[in-house]
C-alpha cells in the first residue's frame, strides 16, 4: 500500500512529505545533554557543527539549548536564549537548510524564529507554556508537537499504559485538535513525534518502534521519530555509554526509513544517510514489483 502523502505548511512554503525519509540532524547548544552535553555548546562549535550536519545529509538542523534527558531541570529563560539565538541567527545566514528550536518557552520559540527558524519543536505538545500557540498564530510557523507525559523530571512515574501504541495515537491526536484549536492553525502546521524515550519504558519504546507504520496512517500526519542513542537502544546491547550505540542507533534509523517515516531527528548524520539512502532503496524496489507471491516452482 501507498505510503500516505501530507502537506506541512511553515509560513509561506509547503513540504510535501510521502514517507520519504529525510534526516534532521541535532545541533545540541547545552552542557548537559544525554549525549553529547558540552561538544558544542559555544556559538562557533555549534554553528560549525550544524554546517558540517548539512553537509552530510542533513535537511533539517533542530537547534536546542535546553535537555530533555530523564531528571533533567529547566534552564532559565535568559540564558536559553544566550544559547540558542545567535546560532539560529548565524546558521540561517549560512543554510538554505530548513531550522526548528527545540523548546517549550514561548518567548524562546518567538526569538528564534524572528532570528530565522522556521519551525518550533515542542516536545510538550504545547502543554508547557500556554503562550506557545500564540507565538504559532502569530507567525504562522510550523510546529512538531511530541507525546509526553509529565515533564523530563516527572516522566518516568508516568509509562503506564493499556496498550502502549493505540495510547500515543489517541493522546497525539488529541494534542494536534488541541493545537489546532488553539492557534488557529490547519492541521497542516504540524508534524507528530510518538516521543520515544519519553514516559516510556524500553519495551514500551521498543513497541512503538515495531508500529511506526500503523501509527503514521493512524494519525494521518507526517511523522518524526527521535530514536538516536537513547535509552532503549543501550537497554537491549547493554551499553550504558550513549555513544557506544552507533549500530543500534543505525538498526532504529532503518526500521524507521522501512515504516514510512517522514523525518529521523539523529546526532550522527553521514552514517545515517547511508542507513536511510539504502532503505529507501529497498522500499522503492518493493513498491515496485508489488506484493507478488514468490514461489520456488519448477
Amino acid at each position: 500500500m501507498a505510503t500516505q502523502r501530507h502537506a506541512f505548511r511553515f509560513g509561506e512554503r509547503e513540504l510535501v512529505l510521502a514517507g520519504e525519509c529525510q534526516l534532521m540532524g541535532v545541533v545540541n547548544v547545552t552542557p548537559d545533554s544525554f549525549s553529547d552535553g558540552g561538544e558544542h555548546a559555544t556559538t562557533e562549535r555549534a554553528v560549525a557543527h550544524g554546517l558540517a550536519l548539512v553537509a552530510q545529509g542533513a535537511a533539517w538542523l533542530d537547534i536546542g539549548g535546553e535537555s530533555t534527558r530523564p531528571g533533567s531541570a529547566p534552564v532559565p529563560l535568559d540564558e536559553e536564549l544566550r544559547r540558542v539565538v545567535p546560532v539560529v541567527r548565524e546558521l540561517r545566514r549560512r543554510t538554505e537548510a530548513l531550522i526548528s528550536v527545540d523548546t517549550t518557552k514561548a518567548e524562546t520559540a518567538r526569538a528564534a524564529l524572528a532570528a530565522g527558524a522556521q519551525v518550533v519543536n515542542d516536545v510538550s505538545g504545547l502543554q508547557a507554556d500556554a503562550q506557545m500557540a500564540r507565538v504559532l498564530a502569530d507567525t504562522g510557523a510550523g510546529c512538531v508537537l511530541m507525546h509526553m507525559r509529565g515533564t523530563p523530571a516527572t516522566m518516568r512515574s508516568l509509562a503506564i499504559y493499556d496498550d502502549v501504541a493505540r495510547d500515543v495515537c489517541r493522546e497525539l491526536a488529541h494534542c494536534l485538535e488541541s493545537a489546532v484549536s488553539r492557534s488557529g492553525l490547519p492541521a497542516e502546521h504540524f508534524l507528530l513525534d510518538p516521543g520515544i524515550g519519553f514516559a516510556k519504558t524500553a519495551e514500551q519504546n521498543l513497541v512503538l518502534m515495531a508500529r511506526l507504520a500503523a501509527l503514521r496512517e493512524g494519525l494521518g500526519r507526517p511523522l518524526l521519530v527521535g530514536p538516536s542513542r537513547k535509552s532503549f537502544i543501550g537497554h537491549v546491547l547493554d551499553r550504558p555509554d550513549p555513544r557506544q550505540r552507533g549500530w543500534g542507533t543505525a538498526a532504529a534509523v532503518a526500521v524507521c526509513a522501512l515504516a514510512g517515516v517522514d523525518l529521523v531527528r539523529v546526532h550522527d548524520v553521514a552514517e545515517m544517510q547511508d542507513v536511510v539512502r539504502v532503505c529507501s532503496a529497498i522500499r522503492a524496489a518493493g513498491a515496485s514489483c508489488g506484493p507478488r507471491p514468490v514461489s520456488a516452482g519448477h
